[in-house]
């Protein structure tokens, strides 16, 4: 009983609009991460109606583990209003992907999808050039390090303007000098940010049953000693109760994130 009420929560169950904008990878890879037969062009698409033209940056919201398109809609909208009540203008999209599946699948899509993303924002810098900062939620957290490694790889620095990792679902080890993660982070933004929180128990209970790690969305970087040099560790459990309230309105920590993004 008690670990079943530590694990509920919600974000304030807001709907978006049916043609809300999004970034989609819906059908592209299969649950080993590989691309589906009979699709052309794994590239991200851009679906929804679009309103960037008066926007000085734009944020696009990727979302965690078991989201459903329209779920994944609804989150990207409550952060969307969040970030309105705080007075930040910019645009929120949502990256839509195939997450609502079993746990490893779900790591391997979200693996696959790292490179689409890089992709896309290395597109977006040559044809636009307007700043992209990228907001995290849960496994979205493995697709957004995973696109840094990408962009890495490939010589970007100039693709991300900030990152912001909402009660990630990555080990806390990944994220430094020597993990898995932790040259990208230094390589390709020039501002990660992870909020954690000691009361978020889906990370604390059900993700480290899962993988068997300790997430670096429940209690920050293993040692802050070996943090990259773009990466900032925000300590927010006493604004966030719960895996589901990070970008709530009027319940999580939506003023924190808005100065990362402003």
């Amino acid at each position: 009983m008690y670990v079943q009420q530590s694990l509920r929560g919600d974000d304030g169950d807001l709907v978006a609009p049916e043609d809300y904008p999004r970034l989609s990878t819906r059908g592209v890879f299969d649950d080993e991460g590989n691309v589906n037969a009979g699709v052309d062009d794994p590239t991200v698409t851009r679906e929804g109606a679009w309103s960037t033209e008066d926007a000085d940056a734009l944020v696009v919201y990727v979302h965690g583990l078991g989201a459903a398109e329209s779920e994944a809609l609804n989150q990207a909208y409550t952060t969307r209003t969040a970030l309105r009540d705080q007075n930040v203008p910019h645009p929120v999209v949502s990256y839509t992907w195939d997450s609502d599946r079993d746990w490893a699948p779900a790591k391997r899509t979200a693996d696959a999808n790292g490179p689409a993303l890089a992709d896309w924002l290395a597109r977006w810098a040559d044809d636009d050039g307007r700043p992209v900062h990228l907001v995290a939620h849960s496994l979205g957290a493995r697709v957004v390090c995973e696109c840094l490694r990408s962009l890495a790889d490939a010589g970007r620095e100039n693709a991300v303007a900030t990152a912001s990792l909402l009660g990630g679902a990555i080990p806390k080890e990944s994220v430094e000098t020597d993990g898995r993660y932790g040259d990208a982070i230094e390589a390709a933004t020039p501002s990660l940010v992870n909020f954690h929180s000691g009361r978020d128990e889906v990370l604390g209970w059900l993700y480290r049953f899962s993988d068997g790690t300790n997430a670096v969305g429940h209690g920050g970087i293993c040692d802050p000693a070996d943090a990259p040099a773009t990466y900032r560790d925000v300590d927010v459990t006493d604004q966030v109760a719960d895996h589901y309230s990070y970008y709530e309105p009027d319940a999580g920590c939506a003023p924190r994130i808005a100065d990362v993004v402003r």
